[in-house]
Order: C-alpha cells, then structure tokens, then sequence
C-alpha cells in the first residue's frame, strides 16, 4: 500500500566529502609493466626496480643507474652542461626539448662520467629513455665521443648502457653522422688497448644498435629487452615471413651468437666489477703501440 501511495523508492548516492578524501601520493606506487601487478616505489628500488613476482625489469633513470652500480660517493660527471639546439630549424623541437628537460631534470638523454665499480675505475655513459625516448642526435654523439676520448686520454675502461629509439629525426643527417662518430671514437680507444663493455637495455634499437651498441669488447644485455634495428613488422613485410615471438629480445639475440651474456641485474654490479678487474692491468697508450 504505502508503496502505491509514495512510488517507487528513490535511492540516494552518497556524497563523498572532498575534504576527508584521502589520495594516493603520486610516485608512491608503481605497476609491473610485465604482471600488471602494483607496488611500493621503495620496495621496487630496493628489489633495483626488478618485479619480485614475475622478474620483469623495469625502465629505470640514468641516474638510478648510476647508484646501482657505483661504489658510494664516486661518480664525477662529465660535461654535464651541453645543450642541444635545433639546428635544422624543426619545428616545435625545441620545445620538446625544454618539456623533457623539466620533465627528466636532465640536459639530454644521457649521462656521462667516471666511477668506481666494486674499487675499480672505468669511465661510464647511461643513456635515459625518458628524454626524446633516448635518442641520438649532436649532443648524444658528442657526449658519448668526449667521454671515449677522456676514457683514452686516462686510460680507463669503458662502459656504456643503452637505451634508445635510435637517431634523433628532428636532426635529419646529423643524428645519423653520431653513428660514425661514436664508432670512431671507439676505435681510437680499442686501439689503444683499453676495454669497451656494452650493456643493452630495454630498448636499444635503430642506429644506436647499428653503432656503438654492438662494439664492445663484452657485449652484455639485461632479461627480455627489445634490441634490433628495424621494427619487426617493418621486416615481416620485406621479407614475407612471421618471426619468432622471441624475435629482437635479448635471449634470442644471446642463442643466435649475437651477445656474449645476458645478465640479471641483481648480478650486473658482480660480474661487470669481475670483467673490469680481469682487465685492470690498463693497455698500452698509441705512442707504445707505434
């Protein structure tokens, strides 16, 4: 009866109080790329950004990097203050540019310097995937040239960590003439008996894996990263042909003969400090060698 009297019962939502509401600070979670699972940024970089439930390894900064593997308090880094300019005149370039850099608090997509791995000294470059997605262009190629040749100059080992989309195509041609470039450089450095280690993260491809990527001495890569140079549907088409699922991952790229380890990085710190004092005896400068 009362319900043929008043209708049909209307029910209220509740309104939330703004004030009560309690939010999630930003950066404080962070989800599995791989599982999809979430957790606590601090038990992530405690776990070196490595996923405990499914072992995926996850993007980390240049930076986070360079904690990671360096002995306490002896990173100095080199030439921290080169900028990039849009030299072709690219339109809105520069602008997303000056984004990245409030975003990364970085000058470009890499960082260079010298350490101390586990007491041994070796200059080191980390590229940031953040910035332009780590691509090359001039400041990229010079960074990474002016650092071999300190490397030489000191006779230092060398280490590079890659992670890149390739050359830089706001800078056409010059971001291709890096390829030459950072090989030359390199080749200096080989010629003068010092050690170049390549460690290969997710992503290293394009003209960055067609270059110095693949030079090293050691070249080393982390689980499941993507590296090649074309992309896999870009092949597919030319060739007529369905890859294997596992095409242009590290552990493919390990089986054809293409890498000589693939590291977890719990290991990384060990077996690059073993490499690096295997190699201590330091080489011969260009003089010696003439």
């Amino acid at each position: 009866m009362f319900k043929d009297m008043f209708g049909k019962k209307k029910r209220y939502k509740s309104i939330p109080n703004k004030e009560n509401k309690k939010e999630v600070p930003e950066g404080l979670m962070q989800k599995c790329p791989g599982c999809g699972k979430i957790f606590y940024r601090k038990e992530m970089n405690r776990n070196l950004f490595v996923c405990a439930h499914c072992d995926y390894h996850l993007n980390i900064t240049a930076y986070e990097r360079v904690d990671q593997l360096a002995d306490s308090d002896s990173f100095e880094e080199w030439d921290q203050n080169i900028e990039t300019t849009n030299i072709l005149d690219f339109p809105h370039y520069q602008e997303k540019v000056e984004k990245d850099k409030e975003k990364t608090n970085l000058k470009e997509a890499i960082i260079t310097g010298k350490v101390r791995i586990d007491g041994e000294e070796t200059a080191i470059a980390v590229m940031d995937s953040r910035f332009r997605m780590g691509s090359m262009g001039a400041v990229v190629g010079e960074k990474i040239a002016r650092a071999v040749e300190e490397a030489r100059k000191q006779s230092l080992p060398f280490i590079i960590f890659t992670a890149s989309g390739g050359a830089r195509m706001q800078e056409g041609v010059v971001s291709l003439m890096q390829m030459g470039k950072t090989s030359i450089a390199l080749e200096r450095h080989n010629r003068a008996g010092l050690l170049f280690i390549s460690v290969m993260t997710h992503p290293t491809t394009g003209g960055v894996s067609a270059s110095f990527a693949s030079l090293g001495d050691y070249n080393f890569a982390e689980p499941r990263a993507l590296i090649g140079f074309a992309g896999r549907r870009i092949i597919e088409q030319t060739i007529r042909e369905k890859l294997p699922k596992d095409f242009q991952t590290s552990e493919f790229l390990l089986e054809h003969g293409q890498l000589d380890q693939v590291i977890h990085r719990h290991d990384l710190r060990n077996v690059l400090g073993a490499v690096l004092d295997i190699h201590s005896t330091g080489g011969e400068s260009d003089e010696a060698r003439t």
